[in-house]
């Protein structure tokens, strides 16, 4: 585990999941920034997905929120965002993929407000599974429990491509108020439409640096900036948005 990860309260979160879900636990898995190379403890969410046998009850998801919260105020960064999963969604994969609990930070006051209103109905489908999924199969770690390929049968292209696209379809609308994010999204999907890369938002950033026109290289290479450092940079919203008709063009979104 990367020395910037925060260890004590990893080993704390799987020692209490473990002892509340019991032997209904198939597995604790990490993704995200964090399994690729560009965890940052000031910026970056802590990407954990938990994979069950059989569908909770609302009292074990009250058992398990109240956990989850607890540790999610002790972690730095964007804290703790995390999603549990049945094992029959994740062998044979399921498009969009059922999950069974849902947490993020933005969640937190909700749930401490009606936590029996949260659990009631933080449930659904989420097309960004597919793209955490790829993520722990190329990339990611098996904290306890079945190994990844044991647990995770492959997500097809077309459905990871779908999830990922998600993301970027509005690029054109949205980029002069989240240039960062986009920018650097925008590269990792057309690195895998074009290259078949499973790639994070930096090796993303420097796969758009190598393959696309100099013109576009600026923006770029401040959206890396900003994303590994503190500061906020004074992007060229012209060039974003030309930008962003370029790439939304040769990823070809209709």
């Amino acid at each position: 585990m990367e020395s910037k990860l925060p260890a004590e309260l990893i080993d704390g979160f799987i020692i209490q999941t473990r002892t509340i879900l019991k032997e209904n636990l198939t597995g604790i898995y990490l993704h995200g920034s964090a399994v690729m190379g560009c965890y940052n403890p000031d910026k970056s969410d802590l990407d954990l997905l938990i994979v069950v046998n059989r569908p909770l009850n609302d009292a074990v998801k009250r058992q398990f929120m109240d956990m989850v919260i607890q540790y999610d105020s002790m972690a730095p960064g964007k804290g703790i965002e995390m999603s549990v999963i049945l094992k029959n969604v994740c062998d044979p994969f399921v498009y969009p993929t059922p999950f069974e609990l849902h947490f993020s930070r933005m969640h937190a006051d909700w749930y401490r407000k009606d936590p029996d209103d949260y659990v009631r109905k933080m449930n659904g489908t989420d097309k960004d599974l597919a793209a955490h999924i790829m993520i722990l199969i190329n990339r990611g770690k098996c904290l306890y429990g079945a190994p990844v390929n044991e647990a995770f049968s492959e997500v097809p292209a077309n459905n990871y491509l779908d999830s990922i696209i998600g993301d970027i379809e509005c690029a054109a609308d949205e980029i002069a108020d989240n240039t960062m994010y986009l920018t650097l999204n925008l590269c990792r999907v057309l690195a895998y439409k074009e290259d078949g890369l499973v790639l994070s938002k930096k090796e993303g950033g420097e796969w758009g640096l190598s393959n696309l026109p100099k013109e576009y290289h600026k923006l770029i290479s401040d959206a890396l900036n900003e994303y590994s450092g503190d500061a906020k940079t004074d992007f060229d919203v012209t060039l974003a948005r030309r930008y962003a008709d370029y790439m939304t063009g040769r990823i070809n979104i209709s």
